[in-house]
Formats: C-alpha cells, structure tokens, sequence
C-alpha cells in the first residue's frame, strides 16, 4: 500500500469507523505528536483523541484527503472534516451546528508506520465561533 492510501486508510478506520485497534498496527510504539507548543506522545493520544473528537461529533466525515508533497518517508497532506458539534470538547460547550474545519499533517514514516505529526488543526476555532 502507498502512503496515501496508507494515510486515507488510517483516517478512514479511526474517524469514520472509530476503529482504536488501527493504532498499534499504524503507529510506532515511539509515535510523537506536536500540535503548536504541546507535544503528545505514544498511542493513548491518537486512542483519546479520536474517542474525544468521534463523541463530540458523532456524524463526523472526511470530506477530503489531499497530498501536499511526499518524499520517501515524509508525506505533507491536509484533510477537511465535517460534522455537529453535538457534545462538550475540551471545554468548548457544544452548539448543536455544523462545522467544517481543516487540518494540515506532516506525517514522517519509519518503514510502514507513522512515528512523528506535525498538526495544525483550526477546529478549535471553528468550535468557538459557532457559539455566537
């Protein structure tokens, strides 16, 4: 599998299905993630991630998954995601609206799985200016 059916792959079965047993087969033991100042480490921030995104908005879908730039282990890509925001997530109380939000990943590959993201997401902001 290439790396872009690879990454279409691994949303798919963790956003769309839910799917937490795609973690360990997909992600180093050693899987780091830095969104703006924060760095996460290992498995249990992709599982508590994807658990906290997939409750607060249950009819999540990835509407697009787009490749930016690829070389031998380093893929660029975005994705942009839709959905209601139906439940409190990380404190932004829910507003029962649609949102639609973007998210740009480096994803660096050590043979066939992902050990390093780099994330910027703005969800957080679509979340907060539905609110009004």
């Amino acid at each position: 599998m290439d790396k872009l059916d690879q990454i279409k792959f691994i949303a798919d079965q963790l956003i769309a299905l839910g799917n937490l047993d795609i973690v360990d087969s997909s992600f180093s033991a050693d899987y780091v993630a830095h969104a703006g100042e924060k760095t996460h480490n290992l498995h249990k921030f992709i599982k508590q991630f994807t658990k906290q995104v997939r409750t607060a908005l249950p009819d999540i879908k990835i509407s697009r998954i787009e490749i930016l730039s690829q070389t031998e282990n380093v893929v660029t890509w975005q994705r942009i995601f839709s959905g209601t925001h139906k439940a409190n997530l990380k404190g932004i109380p829910a507003s029962n609206k649609k949102v639609k939000w973007h998210e740009i990943f480096i994803s660096r590959f050590d043979k066939d799985k992902i050990i390093e993201e780099w994330i910027v997401s703005d969800l957080a902001f679509q979340l907060m200016i539905k609110l009004k």
